[in-house]
């Protein structure tokens, strides 16, 4: 096991270098200059080259790739030629906004797709089983971004039960908070039920099919035990598979979502970074959310062998 985590992490390490990478040949192809956004209205050449200077951005490509490589060793994801401040500190500031998001919306996906799932296997065939694929399908097909619109009209503007926008903090005011991440964590959320669902009952069909089952029914065995206990446990493997590939999905959604019910997140700071070349903060931002992403994995590999206790890592 000891073994197995130190490759994983070493191939976890290779992605972010691969991730920063392109991250950075993206940028650099990107048309714009940043001294046009920090320079008064009709600056000099002459002023613009002075900011460039001081931003090293008259340096060549491959010596601020090494200078990038250089501070992220020692833990700096540099300074932000925006906000005034340390990259480090505009994502402290605003990752729990984004983990807050991308928690309950996985919660929720999970919570419910599973539910599902697990219904439309027990009732293979059924009414329940057909209505819960269909609804699967509209789910999946439904672009988050556009439910969040309809949500805050239906729930914001025209029932007036929950915000529109804004976050408020945790530790602040939890009731406060709750309202604040309801709505979007669901319509984040919402979106990956149908897929959570699909593959929990395929898992759950296979599983409900096997021998070991139709033995446990013959006996006697209550169908809630049967279905809980013998088919579920052996049915997580899948599922714990597509919950890790989801994370990804839901940072990804994130950023639009943050937009959409202007929530001061990672996403949104990204966004704003693109919007305004500030690369330090891009770089760095894109560089979380992968690291988020690889370590979601890790944990999930990881719990292939609490789950199933016939995995073994060589």
């Amino acid at each position: 096991m000891l073994r197995y985590l130190v490759n994983r992490i070493a191939s976890a390490s290779l992605v972010l270098l691969v991730v920063s990478l392109f991250t950075f040949v993206l940028i650099w192809l990107v048309p714009g200059d940043v001294a046009s956004q920090l320079a008064d209205p009709g600056a000099s050449v002459e002023e613009l080259q002075r900011i460039r200077a001081r931003l090293n951005l008259d340096q060549p490509w491959h010596v601020q790739l090494l200078s990038w490589y250089g501070n992220l060793l020692r833990g700096d994801l540099g300074q932000s030629f925006l906000l005034n401040r340390s990259v480090t500190e505009a994502i402290i500031e605003r990752i729990p906004v984004t983990l807050s998001l991308t928690l309950l919306a996985l919660v929720i996906a999970v919570v419910l797709g599973v539910s599902a799932g697990i219904i439309a296997a027990v009732h293979h065939g059924g009414w329940a089983d057909q209505s819960i694929m269909a609804l699967a399908l509209v789910g999946l097909s439904i672009p988050d971004f556009w439910l969040g619109l309809v949500g805050i009209y239906v729930f914001a503007v025209a029932l007036g039960w929950l915000p529109s926008g804004g976050f408020v903090p945790l530790l602040q005011d939890p009731v406060g908070w709750a309202r604040s991440m309801a709505l979007p964590a669901f319509t984040l959320g919402i979106t990956q039920v149908g897929l959570i669902a699909r593959i929990t009952r395929s898992s759950m069909l296979d599983v409900l099919g096997q021998d070991y089952v139709r033995t446990a029914r013959a006996k006697g065995v209550p169908a809630f035990k049967v279905v809980a206990k013998h088919a579920f446990a052996n049915a997580l493997i899948p599922v714990i598979t597509v919950t890790g590939v989801i994370v990804g999905v839901l940072l990804g959604g994130a950023v639009v979502i943050e937009q959409v019910f202007s929530l001061p997140g990672v996403g949104r700071l990204i966004i704003g970074a693109v919007l305004r070349r500030d690369y330090p903060v891009i770089q760095g931002g894109l560089l979380l959310l992968a690291f988020i992403y690889v370590f979601v994995n890790i944990i999930v590999d990881l719990l292939y062998a609490y789950v199933d206790p016939r995995v073994r890592y060589g």
